[in-house]
């Protein structure tokens, strides 16, 4: 991929690498979207295919923080309150667990697609120059916090995804 410099080819990206992940989540067995077969974020954790789900929906509901936090002219606590970018397995945790009461992967494929239209409304809401001309966070711009954190992570999910759904197909015809 590609990295984004300006709005347009950030929209695009993140239009791109969500599209391809909602291809590959529509092949995931719902009765095995919640079984934790999937290597985690944390070394030695393991996650299901709804909670690289909630990984994704935490990150994004993150970015959306952040932006909000910011309109409040409040402090930005980065990564996340009481979390360090060192810590980003513990996170990735926090993030499971905040979306674990959901237990119907339709609606969370469902939360998704809405917080994805969020994030590019957001996006949407800025200028090349409030995105790219300068940094936002540390050395980062305010396109590349949000690239980082959407269709990078999307591109990942979908390699994951796409890697165990292979399993699966090895196990079906095997078994």
């Amino acid at each position: 991929m590609t990295v984004p410099a300006d709005k347009a080819a950030l929209l695009a990206a993140m239009r791109d690498e969500y599209r391809r992940l909602r291809a590959v989540l529509a092949r995931v067995p719902p009765e095995r979207a919640f079984a934790r077969e999937l290597d985690g974020h944390a070394k030695g954790s393991r996650m299901s295919a709804a909670d690289l789900l909630a990984y994704l929906l935490g990150w994004q509901a993150l970015v959306l923080k952040w932006h909000r936090l910011e309109r409040e002219g409040a402090a930005i606590d980065f990564p996340d309150a009481g979390y360090r970018w060192n810590q980003l397995g513990l996170l990735a945790q926090k993030l499971y667990r905040d979306y674990r009461e959901i237990g119907d992967w339709a609606r969370l494929c469902a939360m998704l697609d809405d917080s994805q239209r969020q994030v590019e409304a957001l996006v949407e809401g800025f200028s090349d120059e409030a995105l790219y001309g300068r940094p936002w966070y540390d050395k980062w711009t305010r396109g590349r916090m949000i690239q980082f954190n959407t269709a990078s992570p999307c591109r990942n999910a979908r390699g994951r995804l796409a890697a165990w759904l292979k399993t699966l197909g090895q196990v079906r015809a095997e078994g």
